[in-house]
């Protein structure tokens, strides 16, 4: 190591650990013999004193350095040599650094190895290492150290402007914003991936938008891309073609095709491409659709890499309640009697008027056995993801219906249908959607020294993502991305900020500060779009039939006080000298917004993050911990161990896993922040193994009274045959 270079210099040398330094005395003496995975190993061995070894992950870390990074990274004199190099052989984008003059960069670079970065966990710095920084292009030799890739991230959204790229920066090296995963790996690199991997496509009811469709999942997942198709506008089977009876063969032959594609579109072989198709629960094919993740489904129908999401309204739930039977609407006979699609019409709403038309072909099913049928399938597959319709469209500040979500659960936007000529050529281009998205760490933003001006750099960094993906190769893609410029700012690291804080998750005091901390959040969110489009002088487009240009969207802020309820969140708020927003600031902003707009069309969305986890040492999304000490598998390197973030032998009680808190209080906390969040939050309910289908139907029906959008996996208390957890979604895990 050398740390006593100075900074531009540190900055130049890749080769220098970036990790905590090894606690001292024989105990670490004893650790050097070990290498950086039998000492990660270690914990999950108890010492002598029945206490968890958390140093021997930081000697782990410390480690893998030593023996291994420091090793294997090209050696440059000096940062000018090194960036003159990879810009020269083809690693970086030239155009990224002549937006600025040398003297910015270095001065960047500096600021940046200034931070002294630690990688506190030896997962950490291995995702890092593994699957983000720079390589040589046989993929033997490092290029990049984790500031090198901060600044080059900050470098490209900043474009060109000096001082959102200090910030940038700033807010990325202190761990309070974390890109999301394109964005974080691909941006300021000459050979990349799309800054961006989730997209929505909406099928209508002919062979030309199914087979348009069909090529731009293929498109979309070469490029790295998770994709979710609605099929509710799809005709039932047995549905007439062309006037002719018993012609069409319904849902399950397209979603045969797209698992085909998402297969076939694998990305050089490095990984398979990720779908997910959502259905309405009144559309004919919903029990066929259904029963394709059954385990011992025929393999004709056996769906086994695509993800199902079913979109439920609240009628369905009433008629579940009363114990009444549920009609399904044949899609065909729906939009020929209303003149839209049946994903366009809500089906709460329309639902006796379409029983009583005798001109709509309709079939029934008792919705009861319905509820029970999905617990069933989720108790097998953890399949289907849920979208509770009316919920998601009562809440939802855009002109338009909502009537699909992504592989993750959490994007909830407004979606237009695209017209095709007979050569698959556009008469009208619609407007399909995409995930641009990124991450705050809740614990270190709250200990910003500027709660604001955190939320205001993470908003521009996202807008930034949206300005720079245009997707050609799928239009519909490329234009709605161009038009909503929407975003997603999620959040991770509740828990380990609880528990870091003494807060049990779930509890009264837990909940409290989420719905405050959220609510805060939203403030400034909408704040630094107003500003963006004040600056840019134009809001997105169609922001003049929203609830924001009315005003409608602020009332349940200006009508009451949001505060916090408990002393215990309101001294947490007071000592990090953070302002929680009155009714007066939301006053000002709502005039501000009607006045100036809003440069994006959504905002918030909170995915189940992943890897961007491991690497900001935070607790995943803002659901609970699944384990104390996580057991992963690792590639070839095989388990790794990861302990909670924030946790020491002294605070083990705050870190119950999601298992034994149970679903009700995660939905408790969800629902709490769902207020607030214009879009979804990825919600997985966790079960102990002694759950049976009552126990997740019920919980299902509370989480729908709760208010909740939508549900993704529901997971039970399992381990894989090698002991490691269940993964979570291949998209998404941001």
């Amino acid at each position: 190591m050398l740390d006593t270079d100075s900074p531009q210099d540190a900055g130049a040398k890749t080769h220098s650990a970036a990790v905590a330094p090894a606690s001292g005395g024989s105990n670490a003496r004893q650790s050097t013999a070990l290498d950086y995975h039998a000492l990660n190993a270690m914990l999950n061995l108890y010492d002598d004193e029945g206490k968890i070894q958390f140093e021997k992950d930081r000697e782990a870390a410390r480690q893998y350095f030593l023996s291994h990074v420091n090793q294997n990274t090209v050696f440059f004199h000096n940062l000018k040599e090194k960036l003159d190099y990879l810009v020269t052989e083809g690693y970086y984008e030239p155009e990224v650094l002549e937006q600025y003059s040398f003297e910015f960069v270095r001065d960047l670079f500096d600021a940046a190895y200034a931070k002294k970065f630690r990688f506190p966990t030896f997962l950490g710095a291995f995702k890092y290492y593994t699957s983000y920084t720079l390589k040589t292009f046989d993929g033997k030799r490092y290029l990049e150290r984790y500031e090198d890739r901060v600044c080059m991230v900050a470098l490209a959204l900043a474009r060109g402007d000096e001082a959102l790229a200090m910030a940038m920066m700033e807010e990325i090296i202190t761990g309070r914003f974390q890109p999301a995963t394109p964005t974080f790996l691909n941006a300021g690199k000459k050979s990349r991936g799309e800054l961006v991997s989730c997209f929505l496509l909406r099928i209508e009811d002919n062979m030309e938008s199914i087979g348009r469709s069909i090529n731009s999942a293929l498109q979309l997942s070469k490029r790295g891309g998770g994709v979710a198709l609605c099929l509710t506008n799809l005709r039932e089977s047995g549905a007439p073609i062309k006037h002719i009876e018993n012609q069409s063969s319904g849902v399950i032959p397209v979603m045969k095709l797209l698992e085909d594609s998402f297969s076939y579109a694998n990305q050089l072989g490095a990984r398979q491409g990720a779908g997910a198709v959502y259905l309405n629960a009144h559309h004919p094919d919903i029990m066929r659709f259904l029963d394709t993740k059954r385990e011992n489904a025929d393999e004709k129908i056996r769906i086994k890499t695509l993800s199902l999401g079913v979109v439920v309204p609240d009628i369905t739930f009433e008629l579940a309640r009363n114990n009444e039977d549920m009609y399904l609407f044949s899609p065909y006979d729906v939009e020929r009697v209303y003149g839209v699609p049946f994903s366009e019409i809500s089906v709460t709403e329309k639902y006796r008027e379409m029983v009583e038309d005798a001109r709509i072909r309709k079939s029934k099913i008792k919705a009861r056995e319905f509820f029970q049928i999905i617990a069933e399938i989720q108790f097998e597959s953890g399949y289907p993801y849920l979208m509770f319709e009316d919920t998601v469209n009562r809440a939802n500040p855009i002109a338009g219906r909502i009537s699909m979500s992504n592989l993750c659960s959490e994007i909830l936007q407004v979606s237009e249908a695209s017209l095709y000529e007979e050569d698959l050529s556009y008469s009208h281009l619609g407007k399909d959607i995409s995930c641009n998205l990124g991450s705050l760490n809740i614990a270190k933003t709250m200990d910003s020294d500027d709660f604001g001006r955190t939320v205001e750099t993470s908003i521009r960094a996202l807008t930034a993502v949206a300005e720079m993906s245009n997707i050609t190769s799928v239009p519909s893609i490329a234009r709605g991305n161009a038009e909503s410029h929407a975003i997603g700012l999620g959040q991770m690291n509740l828990h380990g900020y609880l528990a870091r804080e003494r807060i049990f998750y779930g509890s009264e005091e837990g909940i409290d500060f989420t719905n405050i901390y959220f609510y805060a959040v939203t403030y400034h969110a909408i704040r630094a779009s107003n500003r963006l489009a004040v600056e840019k002088g134009r809001s997105f487009k169609g922001f003049e039939k929203s609830k924001y240009a009315s005003g409608e969207y602020f009332d349940k802020y200006t009508d009451q006080v949001w505060a916090p309820k408990t002393e215990r969140v309101a001294q947490l708020f007071a000592d990090a000298g953070i302002h929680i927003p009155t009714q007066d600031d939301w006053r000002t902003l709502k005039a501000e917004v009607m006045a100036g707009g809003l440069y994006n069309q959504n905002l918030q969305a909170v995915p189940p993050t992943g890897s961007i986890s491991y690497i900001n040492h935070s607790t995943s999304s803002i659901h609970p911990i699944v384990s104390k000490i996580e057991i992963r598998k690792e590639g070839k390197i095989g388990r790794v161990y990861y302990p909670a973030p924030y946790m020491s032998n002294e605070n083990l009680d705050y870190y119950q896993d999601a298992y034994e808190i149970g679903p009700e209080k995660i939905i408790d906390t969800y629902a709490a922040a769902t207020q607030h969040v214009d879009q979804g939050l990825s919600l997985t309910l966790f079960f102990r193994d002694t759950a049976t289908t009552r126990d997740i139907n019920r919980a299902q029906i509370y989480a729908w009274k709760k208010g909740i959008k939508t549900i993704y996996y529901i997971r039970l208390r399992q381990m894989a045959l090698d002991g490691t957890q269940v993964q979570g979604c291949v998209s998404c895990t941001l």
